[in-house]
């Protein structure tokens, strides 16, 4: 399927604090054209808008409102265009988090951000390969862009805190770390969102990628 979706332009925001160039390579990778941008214009024309993110959840906020773009983003999702967002980028959308501090956030989904209890076998960090599992406990995924995707597929976290969203129909999937089940995605109206790294996880992860352009096209 490589190839096809050429006529689809993904636009990346930058905003100093991301994994834009792996997140860049994966949408590369399924034949997608990729721009990076932190020009709230390139942002109010996006096709399609990404926001990636590594890194502290003050900073990040405090870079989006340096760069103007913080009310660019919020207009492009009231638009109920295609947004996704990737870890760091996906707590970005909610009230609040408690990150070295209260912070607000975008406030586009109700929740806050929580930091993992540190307790016997459960290193905070969060590192590696762990499985996804339908959300409200469902036995496949039913929405997009996971239609394919197996319950139990393993992709890739690299995170200290989770979403706790303030309604469980937002939730899309669920994981474990130690004794505890947090949300590690949402779909809410027209947006996406995932703290693993579809990037990371191989052909699963290109294959949320994938289903997420080609449902765009559909629509």
């Amino acid at each position: 399927m490589q190839g096809n979706l050429k006529e689809m332009k993904i636009t990346i925001v930058d905003y100093q604090l991301s994994n834009i160039f792996s997140v860049r390579h994966a949408f590369e990778n399924i034949g997608c054209e990729v721009e990076i941008s932190s020009s709230h214009k390139d942002i109010k024309k996006a096709e399609a808008l990404i926001l990636p993110g590594v890194g502290a959840f003050g900073e990040a906020m405090k870079n989006l409102k340096d760069l103007g773009l913080i009310d660019s983003i919020r207009s492009y999702i009231d638009d109920e265009r295609p947004f996704f967002g990737v870890c760091l980028g996906m707590q970005l959308l909610f009230d609040k988090s408690g990150e070295f501090g209260a912070h607000e956030g975008l406030g586009i989904i109700g929740g806050e951000i929580k930091k993992f209890p540190v307790k016997a076998k459960m290193k905070v960090p969060q590192v590696g390969w762990k499985p996804i599992y339908p959300s409200l406990g469902g036995k496949k995924f039913e929405k997009e862009p996971f239609k394919n995707v197996v319950s139990g597929e393993y992709m890739y976290f690299v995170h200290s805190y989770f979403v706790c969203p303030a309604n469980d129909d937002d939730m899309l999937s669920v994981s474990s770390y130690g004794d505890m089940q947090y949300c590690s995605s949402v779909k809410h109206k027209n947006i996406i969102a995932t703290q693993f790294h579809p990037e990371r996880s191989g052909q699963s992860g290109l294959d949320v990628y994938r289903n997420w352009v080609e449902n765009i096209k559909r629509s």
